[in-house]
């Protein structure tokens, strides 16, 4: 009948796994899933996210694609996927596609969020989902820091190692700022992100909460796209992919 597209929603915990895309002799989500299918299908199936999620870090809405040709029902696939993946991987949504849909490259946007727990009792059940900082923040800071960082920039100072002639210039059209007892989270929704781009605006606006950096010095190191000048890269653990979005 020939080859079907399959389009997927999936959640994992990032904790154990060198990031989405698969690596020899590494475990990776993209080479679990990739695993499976392949037994379901009885050959290589490659499996295309929407991006590439970081060692150590989340998601509770990874979008990824891949083609199959099959007569299962996408409940079918759905099921086998969620029989045999780990516990810290899961299929949420499976369904048919149109040939031509890729999750790369017709994602719209991005949704990330980050979360600090502050103070000195450990977070013993949470450590592995959260930056822990004994010393308290100031939030009102930390949210002006992110108005600096919010909007159309050249973000080339807030991401590791851009790719020569690839383009560093997004739109974060939001960076929501929330405490809530000793947890704080930050939300950022744009229409697409830098490697390690979340986790270093993390680490500037961390900055701005201490009383480290001022928003001139922030504005100045946006506009200096000088990696070198920006703070230290927020820990993986703290970041979860939220939601890829679609037209």
């Amino acid at each position: 009948m020939g080859d079907r597209r399959f389009k997927m929603i999936i959640s994992y915990d990032g904790t154990r796994y060198y990031g989405w895309e698969h690596q020899p002799d590494k475990e990776t989500v993209q080479g679990k899933l990739e695993n499976v299918l392949q037994r379901l299908a009885g050959t290589f199936c490659e499996i295309i996210g929407a991006g590439r999620t970081d060692a150590g870090v989340h998601a509770k809405g990874m979008c990824a694609h891949f083609s199959m040709d099959t007569e299962l029902a996408p409940e079918e696939i759905k099921a086998y996927f969620n029989r045999y993946l780990p516990d810290d991987i899961a299929v949420l949504d499976l369904r048919e596609a149109s040939g031509r849909f890729h999750a790369r490259y017709n994602a719209t946007g991005k949704s990330y969020c980050y979360t600090i727990y502050q103070g000195s009792e450990k977070p013993v059940f949470d450590r592995k989902y959260v930056w822990t900082i004994e010393q308290e923040l100031d939030t009102e800071r930390m949210k002006k820091a992110a108005a600096v960082l919010t909007g159309r920039h050249d973000y080339a100072s807030f991401c590791k190692a851009a790719a020569r002639n690839k383009s560093t210039v997004r739109t974060v059209d939001t960076i929501e700022i929330r405490q809530k007892g000793g947890y704080i989270t930050l939300r950022f929704h744009g229409d697409g992100f830098l490697r390690n781009m979340v986790r270093i605006m993390t680490g500037a606006i961390v900055a701005a909460g201490r009383g480290e950096l001022t928003d001139q010095e922030l504005a100045d190191i946006l506009a200096s796209r000088d990696r070198k000048r920006a703070p230290a890269t927020a820990p993986a653990q703290g970041l979860c992919l939220e939601r890829v979005d679609y037209d």
